[in-house]
């Protein structure tokens, strides 16, 4: 693990804890006694791209979240093996049984968000709600977001795989966001520095040309209210996969951003942050049968 990373990218509130001999980086914050929000993040993301949230919803909820194995300060699983669905689900069943948390909301994007309806089909007693944000899992080859693309080309794979430039990452991030002027050189930083620290790339290319199971008829079983928050511009997994999501989910709503793409909790936190709070406030459980299955555009 690189020190001067650790030294870079923790705060006061960063722990690790172990799973599989690996470091898990984590951040448990917000009032102890508060009702828990397990947040995870996408592929070539971290932690960090909760920020905006965290700040916004500590005061309210105990804010759990995790740089998943293979990303961020934690880095790949030490035991080496596949980075896969059954890896992860066990990875958030030992950070809640250590953290001593039975039950939790779970919100995820992008590749969280496929990780946190699989979770919520195969343990829906530790699931209260599940907020879903440009989540991955169904998978057609039109669809698949450009790092993933360059990914399985066979020579970028060979190059790319022990280095990639800075300005690759520009050409992600710049996909990923809508309103280009919320890009800051930190933001960039940020993502270039945990996506190509030691052995995180291995595991993205290895993952991106591994062998996935589709899953998604496990959603016709999930009973877990669920709110769908997509970006209008999302290029990576377009708004049209929220309602492929709405169709299956039996007690699901859509929220639809005009001005955003692939990462609500970024591009517009503290607005995704309210509408968040909202759809997990009491007032709105009481609510949920006259507003359940609406469609919201903003």
């Amino acid at each position: 693990m690189n020190r001067e990373l650790i030294q870079k990218y923790t705060t006061r509130e960063s722990r690790f804890l172990v799973f599989d001999d690996t470091l898990i980086h984590y951040r448990d914050e917000g009032d102890k006694d508060a009702f828990p929000l397990l947040l995870l993040h996408g592929a070539f993301s971290s932690l960090h791209t909760y920020n905006g949230w965290t700040k916004e919803l500590k005061k309210d909820f105990r804010i759990i979240r995790i740089d998943m194995p293979g990303f961020g300060l934690t880095g790949p699983n030490q035991r080496g093996g596949n980075h896969g669905m059954t890896m992860y689900k066990r990875c958030i069943l030992t950070v809640l049984d250590r953290l001593g948390v039975d039950k939790c909301h779970i919100a995820g994007s992008s590749l969280g968000g496929w990780v946190s309806w699989e979770f919520a089909a195969d343990y829906p007693e530790r699931v209260e709600k599940m907020i879903l944000l440009g989540a991955a899992g169904f998978l057609e080859q039109r669809n698949i977001p450009l790092p993933f693309k360059m990914a399985r080309t066979p020579f970028v794979s060979r190059v790319a795989r022990y280095a990639i430039k800075r300005k690759v990452l520009v050409q992600f991030i710049n996909q990923v966001y809508y309103d280009k002027a919320k890009i800051s050189e930190a933001l960039i930083d940020r993502y270039y520095d945990l996506f190509t620290q030691e052995g995180n790339l291995k595991v993205f290319f290895e993952m991106a040309n591994s062998k996935i199971q589709e899953d998604v008829h496990k959603l016709n079983s999930i009973e877990t209210p669920t709110l769908l928050m997509w970006g209008k511009h999302d290029v990576w997994i377009p708004v049209e996969n929220a309602y492929r999501f709405y169709r299956r989910l039996q007690h699901s709503e859509i929220l639809i951003y005009e001005n955003c793409g692939h990462l609500p909790m970024e591009e517009l936190p503290r607005q995704s942050a309210n509408d968040v709070r909202a759809f997990l406030s009491d007032e709105a459980t009481v609510e949920a049968p006259r507003i359940k299955r609406r469609l919201v555009e903003i």
